[in-house]
């Protein structure tokens, strides 16, 4: 007696296609689709069980329903020359109304009640203009944006302290100016004592200044990180 048809429509249905570098796991996709208004017991067979992962291998697909067959071909050196002769087999029954045990019935079924389809496997490479057409994704700019008000009062911000390092240096080379002046008009008798201390409060105001010049280059540095991330 001749098997019946399948039941089950096959998506693809005459071949699964993995499609290359075969140095990782390529997956292809099997879906297998139940029209009818009875559950159907399916299992998934290869020629190749050692080069082939298939989750799920076996199951029951319900009535109207359909299910993915993921087929994962395991790493292997890939010669073009050499031509695939894996194939793979579904195979597919009626579920029997009162099933308790899926094992049970397939020991227990007759050769009349079971269906299958074949499909065949090919390995394919991608081809070069594939590999040149790939463009990576670039990942989304981090960048801090500012509003248009923003850049304003940074760019007023950056005048104001500039003018505050011009009057800090001008201050400075007065200060130092003055100095000399003192030092000639001190008497003989203080010149050791007063030179001492002038030079005392010059240091003292040299590195109150040039600290205050150093924060102020600082903070410009920090503002123009942030102009130069908008300018980008």
């Amino acid at each position: 007696m001749a098997r019946p048809d399948q039941v089950l429509v096959l998506e693809p249905q005459h071949e699964l296609k993995f499609r290359g570098p075969f140095t990782d796991v390529v997956t292809a996709t099997l879906k297998l689709t139940n029209p009818t208004d009875r559950n159907v017991c399916f299992k998934v067979k290869t020629t190749a069980p050692r080069r082939y992962c298939v989750r799920p291998n076996s199951g029951i697909i319900d009535a109207g329903t359909s299910i993915n067959v993921s087929v994962m071909l395991q790493p292997f050196d890939y010669d073009p020359n050499e031509k695939s002769k894996h194939k793979f087999m579904v195979q597919s029954m009626l579920a029997p109304y009162d099933m308790t045990d899926m094992e049970g019935v397939w020991k227990e079924a007759k050769p009349e009640e079971l269906m299958d389809s074949k499909l065949r496997c090919t390995f394919e490479m991608p081809l070069e203009n594939d590999k040149t057409t790939e463009h990576p994704v670039l990942p989304k700019s981090t960048s801090v944006s500012l509003d248009d008000g923003e850049v304003k009062k940074i760019m007023e911000e950056c005048k104001r302290l500039q003018m505050e390092v011009q009057r800090l240096r001008e201050e400075n080379k007065q200060i130092r100016e003055d100095d000399g002046p003192r030092k000639r008009k001190v008497t003989p008798v203080a010149t050791s004592h007063g030179s001492s201390a002038t030079m005392a409060t010059a240091a003292m105001r040299d590195e109150g200044l040039s600290t205050r010049v150093l924060a102020l280059c600082v903070l410009f540095f920090v503002i123009g990180v942030i102009i130069g991330k908008l300018a980008l």
